[in-house]
């Protein structure tokens, strides 16, 4: 049975390193794996004084939240932590309280940097996170990308083998997390 996974990309940039990161794991999954981009570039700053007006940008997002099996999250790191667009999109379907559309379903984390630490604080921010919306995170192995930009090729795809072999093996663990934690559903 295909699985619906929604990939969320913190990066807002065109040209993000992030999304092609992401991009590379998808076509790594497996026809098991469904995984498309969730776009977070037109969602509206969470407000709690709209939790009962929405605007369509949100109820839209999370809905596609809530229709997703699992999550895979891929960040850049800004100030030792996720981006606040991140942040946004994940309260926005986590809000209003009690009305988690993360709830209970696997995820894993990627962070992709051009720094030496590759994201390692938006990472493990990022995963403090979905630890309170309940969101088992894949533990190992963990992925931090760093000097991105020596990685990618002039049309900005990954030509380093030792990373292509290293996201299939990130890929190959993912696979039997989503199958682990969605075998109940």
């Amino acid at each position: 049975m295909t699985k619906k996974i929604a990939v969320i990309v913190g990066s807002l940039r065109k040209d993000s390193f992030n999304k092609k990161i992401a991009m590379e794991l998808i076509k790594l999954a497996p026809k098991s794996l469904d995984m498309k981009i969730i776009p977070i570039d037109k969602l509206p700053l969470y407000n709690q004084d709209l939790d009962n007006s929405p605007s369509a940008e949100s109820v839209a997002f999370k809905q596609k939240i809530k229709e997703a099996d699992g999550f895979l999250f891929a960040t850049p790191e800004y100030n030792r932590s996720m981006p606040g667009v991140l942040k946004n999109a994940i309260d926005i379907a986590s809000r209003p309280y009690g009305q988690n559309a993360w709830d209970g379903k696997p995820a894993a984390v990627i962070s992709v940097s051009p720094g030496a630490i590759g994201g390692f604080g938006a990472n493990h921010h990022l995963r403090q996170s979905l630890v309170f919306l309940n969101v088992p995170c894949m533990q190992q192995p963990e992925a931090y990308i760093s000097n991105v930009s020596k990685l990618l090729d002039e049309k900005g795809e990954l030509k380093n083998e030792d990373t292509l072999k290293f996201l299939q093996k990130f890929m190959d663990a993912y696979v039997k997390w989503i199958e682990l934690n969605t075998s109940k559903t």
